[in-house]
C-alpha cells in the first residue's frame, strides 16, 4: 500500500500518470462502444493490483513541456494540503482518494459524460459488464440532459421487477444526490452484493413527485438474445450486444430461414448498446454491401465499417422496434436498416448515444475512457444526441405498461401482416446506394 506522508516525491509519480493520460495514443481495447475486442479484456481479472513503494518528488515542479507556461502547478499541492489540514473529516481523505479524485477531475474537465477516469475497482466492474455476469440491479444508466437516467432495465432483472423503467431519472442513491455524478461512479454505488438493498429516488415524466424504490440486488446474468414466433412472425429481441450475442443471433437466423415466417421483428427497445463489431454483424444480415456506420474523427478522418456480405434476411419484411432506451450499438443497427430501407422503424425516438470511446488501461489497473469520434449513419446523419427517429411513432404509456399491453409490438405485427400501411416518410438525406 502507498504510505501516507512518507517519501520525497509525490509529484514525479503523479506527473508520470498525468503524462500517460495526456500522451497515451494506443489503446489496448475498444471500450464498451468500440470496434473490436482485445485479448487484454479479461486479463484484468487475473491481475493482482499492487500499490508499493513511496511517493517521490512530492513538491517538484512539472517539466516545462508538461503544462502551459501560465500554469502554476504548485497550486495543486496548495489545494491538496488545505484539504488535508482543514476538511472536517480529513481522516477520510487518504492520499489515494485525493489522487484518484484529481484524475477524475482531469477527465471531467473535457465536459463529456463519456470521457471518464475509472479507478481499479470501477474498471473491474466495467469489464464485467461485457462478460454478462455481475451483482447489481440489472439496469443500464446514462447521462441525459445532465441528469442520471435509466437507459434500460434488463429483462426479468431486479430493477424491472421493482418497477423501474427506461427514462426514469435517478435523483438520489441511498439518500445521496446524483448531481454531478459520473455514470461509472453511479454504477459503482448502485451495485453491491447479492441480497443487499439499494434505495433509488426516481422521478418519472408525468408523475408529480419523486418516488423512492428499494431494489434487492442479485446476480445479473445477461442473456442478450431471445426469439419467439408470434402470429407467423419471428420476433428477435436483442437486449445488448455482448459476448454471447452473435452466436445466439446466428442461431435465431438459422431458425428463421428454416421456418420462413411472414416477416421479422427486430426488437431493440431498451438495448443500451455493446460491441460495435457485433452490431455491424447483425445489420449485415439485412445489408449485403455498403457502409453500415462511419466513425468521424474530427474534420479530417472518417473510418467506415462495411457490411459483411451475408444478408441472409434481406428478403424478409422487417420491422425494428426502438424506444428512448435504445442507445449506441442498437442505434447503429436501426439507423443502417432505416437508411437502406431494409426495415420500418417503429416506436419512439432513440436515446442518442453516438460517440466512440477508447479505453486505456493504466499502470495500476485503473483506466481512462476518452471520447474520440462520433458515429454517422450510412446517409451521414449523426447519431449523437439526435438519435434515430421512428418511421411510425407509437408510444407505450403507463396505462399500457400496467395492463401488460404492448402497442408498439402490435403495430409491428400489423405492418408485417398487412393490417397497417405506414405513410411514406420524407428523408432529409438521400438513401445510400
Amino acid at each position: 500500500m502507498i504510505k501516507n506522508d512518507q517519501g520525497t516525491g509525490r509529484s514525479s509519480f503523479f506527473l508520470r500518470v498525468i503524462m500517460v493520460l495526456i500522451l497515451m495514443s494506443a489503446s489496448f481495447w475498444g471500450g464498451l462502444y468500440l470496434a473490436g475486442k482485445n485479448q487484454a479484456l479479461g486479463d484484468f481479472s487475473r491481475k493482482q493490483v499492487l500499490y508499493v513503494g513511496n511517493i517521490i518528488n512530492q513538491r517538484a515542479a512539472p517539466p516545462d513541456a508538461a503544462v502551459g507556461k501560465d500554469i502554476d502547478f504548485f497550486l495543486f499541492w496548495e489545494v491538496w494540503d488545505k484539504l488535508k489540514q482543514s476538511y472536517v473529516n480529513s481522516e477520510e481523505l487518504t492520499d489515494k482518494k485525493l489522487f484518484y479524485g484529481a484524475l477524475r477531475g482531469l477527465a471531467s474537465a473535457a465536459g463529456d459524460p463519456y470521457t471518464v477516469f475509472m479507478d481499479p475497482k470501477i474498471y473491474q466492474e466495467f469489464e464485467q459488464d461485457l462478460t454478462g455476469t455481475f451483482e447489481g440491479i440489472g439496469a443500464e444508466i446514462g447521462i441525459k440532459n445532465n441528469i442520471l437516467t435509466v437507459i434500460a432495465p434488463l429483462p426479468d432483472m431486479p430493477a424491472e421487477k421493482a418497477g423501474i423503467k427506461a427514462g426514469d431519472k435517478i435523483v438520489t442513491i441511498n439518500g445521496e444526490s446524483t448531481a454531478n455524478l459520473s455514470v461509472d461512479e453511479a454504477v459503482s454505488r448502485i451495485r453491491g452484493p447479492k441480497g443487499t438493498a439499494v434505495k433509488l429516488e426516481i422521478f418519472r415524466s408525468g408523475v408529480e413527485k419523486a418516488e423512492e424504490i428499494s431494489v434487492i440486488r442479485d446476480k445479473i446474468v445477461v442473456k442478450s438474445v431471445r426469439a419467439e414466433e408470434k402470429e407467423g412472425v419471428y420476433v428477435v429481441r436483442i437486449s445488448s450486444f455482448n459476448d454471447d450475442t452473435l452466436a445466439s443471433f446466428n442461431e435465431a437466423v438459422r431458425k428463421i430461414i428454416v421456418s420462413q415466417p411472414a416477416g421479422v421483428i427486430l426488437d431493440l427497445r431498451n438495448n443500451p448498446g455493446g460491441y460495435l463489431e457485433t452490431a455491424v454483424d447483425v445489420a449485415s444480415e439485412w445489408i449485403e454491401d455498403g457502409v453500415v456506420v462511419s466513425e468521424q474523427y474530427g474534420a479530417e478522418r472518417k473510418d467506415e465499417h462495411l457490411a459483411r456480405g451475408r444478408a441472409r434476411l434481406k428478403d424478409f419484411r422487417t420491422v425494428v422496434l426502438v424506444n428512448q432506451g435504445s442507445a449506441s450499438a442498437s442505434e447503429i443497427v436501426a439507423g443502417a436498416l432505416k437508411d437502406y430501407e431494409k426495415a420500418e422503424i417503429v416506436g419512439q425516438q432513440t436515446f442518442g448515444k453516438g460517440s466512440v470511446q477508447t479505453l486505456d488501461e493504466l499502470s495500476d489497473g485503473s483506466s481512462l475512457k476518452v471520447t474520440v469520434a462520433k458515429w454517422l449513419t450510412p446517409s451521414g446523419l449523426s447519431i449523437n444526441e439526435e438519435g434515430i427517429a421512428p418511421d411510425v411513432l407509437v408510444d407505450l404509456n403507463q396505462e399500457d405498461y400496467n395492463a401488460d399491453r404492448d402497442p408498439q409490438l402490435a403495430k409491428a405485427l400489423d405492418i408485417i401482416l398487412g393490417r397497417f400501411i405506414p405513410d411514406p416518410v420524407e428523408s432529409a438525406t438521400s438513401t445510400p446506394e
